[in-house]
């Protein structure tokens, strides 16, 4: 069972890691591809190839994310859908580059490394969410 202080403290921390989330998409969505190729020309490639829908899943993921953090802070029960909308999300943007690239041949298993702990994370939000919905913490 959570309580109200356990309840604050992993919102708090969803908010904080939502924010790294948010950031990410905004420097990735908006990354000069020019630049990134002198440093990374496969990574440069890959955001130019990636399908308009798959970067849809990833703002859909990073947003809902954020919004479900939010409310969870205000205790509100729509936090256990829009963590598991962002889930969804998460998983068809990395269903794309692991299934539709050749990321992990080019990079190696690596590769696959922080996607699985985003996934993790996502998965432990969602859980979360509704074990404090559960435990009627949840308005």
């Amino acid at each position: 069972m959570l309580n109200e202080r356990t309840l604050r403290i992993g919102g708090i921390l969803s908010l904080l890691w939502s924010l790294m989330g948010i950031a990410a998409y905004i420097l990735q969505a908006r990354m000069d591809l020019n630049q990134l190729a002198k440093s990374d020309p496969y990574q440069a490639h890959m955001f130019a190839q990636m399908p308009h829908w798959a970067w849809t899943a990833y703002a859909m993921a990073v947003w809902t994310e954020l919004a479900g953090s939010i409310l969870l802070l205000m205790r509100r029960r729509a936090a256990v859908w829009l963590f598991a909308v962002s889930l969804i999300a998460v998983l068809v943007q990395f269903g794309y580059a692991f299934t539709m690239t050749d990321l992990i041949a080019i990079k190696g298993l690596g590769a696959a490394v922080f996607p699985i702990i985003i996934v993790v994370i996502a998965v432990i939000q969602t859980g979360f969410a509704r074990a404090a919905n559960t435990s009627g913490l949840m308005k």
